[in-house]
């Protein structure tokens, strides 16, 4: 947007909770439409969720991970030390109420509209981080040359033929390739594999740390201020917003944006929004110096993990356990990712010493519905939200920066929200009263 046209604005000033990838593309939009944006997080721009994820930006991620006859396949996740999801039993009881919600998101009309709804926030992902990019100087952080998804068997691909059927539904093309195929596109590739998928639309970035704090970094040299210190309630005066509530007092706002990611929930319930956000803790391990460098970003269709190409070497991301928020990190889970990985690329099989090796764990915000809370709290018509992204965060964020932008400045979003209301796990009738601070108390 042209300084011109923002000048016009009645300018606010607004505070985005959580300096990931979602808050700091939310703060950018907010601040191109003449708004004065304040961020707020206890830790630097990009060091949560956005630090260690796979670097996509995947706008054929519009498969919800609940799907139809999902259920059958977690015993044999969880019995397999190599499996993809691992559930810490003693956090099973407070887990319980979400797993349920979880399956009941899986039936086939939940899923065709789930798919529908994300489609709509996945699709243009690239064509509306671009201009952030661009005011940041970091297109050399960012790249579209697609994806790919590799089989050990056509049997394994027929079993997916779900997931594939709603992506081209949904409007998602892709080209499939066999084994010789596939040998001219990523020579390092096992040759057990004998089918692939590519999705030539896709994108990814070869630092999503970089990418985040070059963003952060335009914010503050257009006036921006980040501010570390932890949120905890926002002060209102007959349902308008006056203030942000933190550890380091109070932050005088006019509007304010969640986008706290896994932390969200306990803000989100001081504005009378139970909202069901549980954390699906991922785990990567990167290789530096390593034999082998993908030509793009591929996926295991059996591991259900990522291998990328980055600036700091081979990144390896995936699996999904759930464990809580304070539960210390299973490295384990780390080094399974290793190993599936020797198997995707032979050149892997040598020894790495350990300082060549890095690992990381961190928090997914994940709903049940595999959909984000996006659009105006219950408390106030002042305060949004924007977290809950699961898997697709990266993918998702600008497109929500843009649509959050538009909800701040009253302005009808482009992308239809109704499926993201933070109220449609609220039983019908339920009472569910705001307990943000009033001015008056």
């Amino acid at each position: 947007m042209s300084g011109e046209h923002a000048s016009r604005l009645s300018g606010k000033r607004v505070v985005v909770i959580g300096a990931g990838l979602v808050g700091i593309a939310t703060a950018s939009c907010l601040q191109r439409d003449g708004h004065a944006v304040t961020v707020l997080d206890p830790a630097g721009p990009g060091e949560g969720a956005s630090f260690g994820n796979a670097g996509c930006f995947n706008g054929s991620s519009v498969v919800p991970v609940s799907m139809p006859g999902v259920l059958g396949n977690v015993p044999g996740w969880l019995a397999d030390p190599l499996g993809p999801l691992c559930i810490r039993w003693r956090y099973l009881p407070v887990l319980a109420p979400w797993l349920v919600r979880f399956v009941a998101a899986g039936t086939p009309e939940r899923v065709q509209a789930q798919a529908r709804a994300l489609r709509g926030l996945l699709k243009n992902t690239l064509e509306d981080l671009a201009p952030l990019v661009r005011t940041a100087g970091a297109q050399a952080l960012v790249h579209r040359v697609g994806h790919l998804h590799v089989y050990r068997s056509l049997q394994t691909f027929a079993k997916e033929a779900p997931g594939w059927a709603l992506r081209r539904a949904n409007g998602v093309a892709w080209e499939e390739l066999d084994a010789d195929e596939l040998r001219q596109l990523d020579p390092s590739l096992s040759r057990e594999y004998v089918h692939g998928v590519l999705l030539p639309a896709n994108g990814h970035t070869t630092d999503p740390h970089a990418l985040v704090c070059s963003l952060a970094q335009a914010l503050q040299r257009a006036g921006g201020t980040l501010q570390r210190t932890r949120a905890h309630g926002f002060l209102l005066d007959g349902g308008r917003l006056r203030a942000v509530r933190t550890d380091a007092g109070d932050v005088v706002a006019d509007a304010a944006v969640i986008a706290a990611g896994a932390w969200s929930r306990p803000l989100a319930a001081t504005l009378g929004d139970r909202v069901p956000l549980e954390t699906e803790r991922g785990y990567h391990l990167m290789v530096r110096d390593c034999a082998v460098e993908p030509r793009i970003p591929t996926t295991d269709g059996e591991g259900k993990f990522v291998a990328t190409p980055m600036t700091g070497g081979l990144r390896l991301a995936g699996t999904v356990e759930l464990a809580g928020l304070a539960a210390p990190p299973n490295w384990a889970r780390a080094r399974v990712l290793l190993r599936h990985a020797r198997r995707m690329y032979p050149a892997l099989e040598q020894r790495y010493p350990e300082e060549q090796i890095t690992t990381w764990m961190g928090h997914r915000p994940s709903l049940p519905d595999s959909l984000p809370v996006i659009g105006a709290s219950r408390a106030s018509p002042d305060v949004f939200y924007a977290f809950g992204h699961g898997h697709v965060g990266m993918t998702a964020a600008p497109t929500t920066g843009k649509v959050i932008a538009d909800l701040v400045a009253g302005r009808p979003p482009a992308v239809d929200i109704a499926a993201f209301r933070a109220d449609r796990f609220r039983r019908s009738g339920s009472p569910a009263p705001a307990t943000a601070t009033r001015s008056e108390d």
